[in-house]
């Protein structure tokens, strides 16, 4: 089969030092993923829906991957692209597994795997930037001077005595790495957002949430129930609990090592600042969807079957779109 999935990157060198011990750097990934979670389901009510729906049936909510978006872009000496993100996943013990390409969007993705995935249902991490040099300069420049409003970006420090540490001390650490996952700059004007969104959505998704969680995923393979064996079943699931669902399902059935498909976008209240009263106001925008995937075997050299651990670029392009406005 050929797939859109390139080889793993085998000449990445990890941004900071390894400071997790190897048998708790799992456990401090699952502690901030599930962080993570929690204020996730709070904004994405469909995910809640998809819990209550795979707990109810008897089965296992697990999730697939996180995706994470950002801008590739250097200001004050602060590298805001996959870098800054990949610091903290190479910490926790992830180490980079694919990347892939999108020129037409001008972006660029590296996926992550934890070497104790498969134990402890650690789900891969799917980090994606757009390469702001590709853009039109005067929509390049926009992004810029918004990012370098009041930006207040610093890498992460991991105590070298980690093991020792209290629970409370353990969740306090959790606490702090968790908000690096929001916006690191001031609210975006909002004729900036609406100028870059003409250009690039994913330009101004990110203006405005930075790097909040762009979606987690159910992973069918791990559901565990007989009422939902499959993709088509889960999906047709949510849809009769009145979650909006993507029309189509990505991947062809049997043929396809990975099938894909997702809810709507929820919207929000986000804040910006008016250009005309320099006053900041809320204005309705797209945030997160939920994902769900099914991964399947494929046949790889010599006739042996294994299961699809990566994405696949038209697959991961469609699906970045679930964010337009």
């Amino acid at each position: 089969m050929q797939a859109d999935f390139r080889s793993p990157i085998t000449n990445y060198q990890l941004p900071i030092t390894h400071y997790l011990l190897p048998m708790t750097n799992y456990q401090i990934a699952q502690k901030l993923w599930n962080k993570l979670w929690e204020n996730y389901i709070y904004r994405v009510n469909y995910a809640q829906v998809y819990q209550q729906m795979i707990t109810a049936a008897g089965g296992t909510v697990a999730n697939d991957h996180i995706a994470f978006r950002s801008l590739r872009l250097t200001v004050e000496k602060n590298n805001l692209g996959i870098e800054h993100l990949a610091q903290i996943a190479a910490a926790l013990g992830y180490a980079p597994a694919g990347e892939y390409h999108f020129p037409s969007s001008h972006l660029y993705a590296r996926h992550y795997r934890h070497p104790k995935q498969d134990e402890f249902d650690l789900p891969k991490l799917f980090i994606s930037e757009l390469i702001v040099d590709e853009l039109p300069a005067e929509i390049a420049l926009l992004i810029h001077q918004t990012v370098g409003s009041g930006l207040s970006i610093d890498s992460p420090t991991f105590p070298s005595n980690i093991d020792a540490l209290s629970e409370s001390e353990v969740e306090q650490f959790v606490n702090q790495l968790s908000t690096i996952f929001t916006r690191p700059w001031q609210p975006p004007r909002k004729t900036v957002v609406e100028t870059v969104n003409n250009v690039t959505q994913y330009g101004a998704w990110v203006l405005l949430h930075g790097y909040a969680v762009n979606h987690f995923t159910g992973y069918v393979n791990r559901q565990n129930t007989s009422a939902y064996p499959d993709i088509e079943s889960t999906a047709k699931g949510l849809s009769e609990r009145s979650v909006p669902m993507k029309a189509e399902i990505e991947g062809s059935q049997g043929g396809s090592g990975l099938r894909q498909t997702a809810t709507r976008a929820v919207k929000e209240m986000v804040t910006v600042l008016d250009d005309t009263s320099g006053e900041l106001i809320n204005i309705p925008w797209t945030y997160a969807y939920y994902e769900i995937a099914e991964r399947n075997l494929i046949e790889i050299d010599g006739g042996e079957k294994v299961l699809f651990e990566g994405f696949l670029d038209a697959q991961a392009k469609n699906l970045f779109e679930m964010t337009r406005k």
